[in-house]
């Protein structure tokens, strides 16, 4: 079945957690990254799988039971049926640390973890996985992190972003959001209209208008991607002007990474390309619900 990012199935429940859901399931998080060579796939059961290295490497199974996976560098997050969000450091095979209980979303970068409470607060740390909360926010529905940046998405659709340390000072970015994206010095909004816009530099600079009715946006280094409201997926390269390139046609999710670029298609197959924005791609898995890259 087609999963529609468009914003009536941003307010509903969905197969993944990439939409907006009812109680109980994952909110949006961050299936894009930074340039790593890693890949995770959630599948329709429930099992977390992740790869390093080639394209073709082979899967490891990180866990069952699993809503959302987020990596990071060499940090693996996995949120749980039953609210608890737990990250490794290292190889594969890294043991788990715990992280907290009654989590609806998990965010990682760099040394940093976020999550938010199934109450709507968003807390990061920052340094070892053992390290104090900082409490960012409340009635907060996503949460995001790049770098020296934490963006939030609040309920009644605000987005703001800070830069630097976890108690900088929140500047707004935009209003009637759907969806945050960070990369680097980029911020893009997904608005209620289906209008992506992105902005590049300052956390006050303009926006770009980049498309109309988009049903995800995905943010990596010098790329831009969104997923259209027809199941198209396309991905632009350089400035903010710059043109976009169609990827591919009956895809349900997009996502990310320097010179990687993935896709979830309609009938749950995830495939994923390296190099150029025309380079061939390479099956990764069927019976898909999310992708990541990190």
């Amino acid at each position: 079945m087609k999963k529609s990012f468009t914003a009536a199935a941003l307010a509903a429940l969905t197969a993944t957690a990439l939409a907006a859901t009812a109680a109980g399931a994952a909110v949006p998080g961050t299936v894009s990254g930074d340039g790593g060579d890693r890949i995770a796939l959630l599948k329709g059961d429930g099992t977390a799988l992740v790869k390093a290295g080639e394209l073709s490497a082979a899967w490891t199974v990180e866990g069952e039971g699993v809503k959302q996976i987020v990596i990071a560098g060499n940090r693996i997050g996995i949120l749980k049926d039953n609210g608890s969000a737990l990250v490794k450091e290292g190889d594969l095979s890294a043991a788990w640390t715990l992280e907290a209980a009654n989590v609806k979303q998990l965010a990682l970068s760099g040394d940093r973890v976020g999550i938010v409470k199934d109450n709507g607060t968003a807390y990061v740390k920052e340094g070892p996985l053992y390290s104090a909360w900082t409490l960012e926010g409340d009635s907060v529905k996503e949460l995001q992190l790049s770098g020296n940046r934490i963006g939030i998405l609040k309920g009644n659709g605000n987005a703001l972003v800070k830069e630097g340390p976890l108690d900088a000072a929140w500047t707004g970015q935009a209003d009637h959001t759907l969806h945050l994206s960070l990369s680097g010095n980029r911020v893009g909004v997904l608005r209620g209209n289906g209008t992506a816009l992105v902005k590049e530099g300052s956390l006050g600079a303009q926006w770009t208008l980049e498309a109309d009715g988009a049903a995800q946006l995905e943010l990596s280094r010098d790329r831009i991607g969104v997923l259209t409201d027809d199941g198209n997926a396309l991905v632009k390269e350089g400035s903010l002007g710059a043109e976009w390139t169609l990827e591919a046609a009956d895809t349900s999710q997009l996502a990310l990474s320097g010179n990687r670029i993935g896709i979830v298609k309609d009938n749950g197959t995830a495939y994923v390309k390296e190099g150029p924005l025309w380079a061939a791609w390479t099956l990764e898995g069927e019976n898909v619900t999310e992708l990541a890259l990190s």
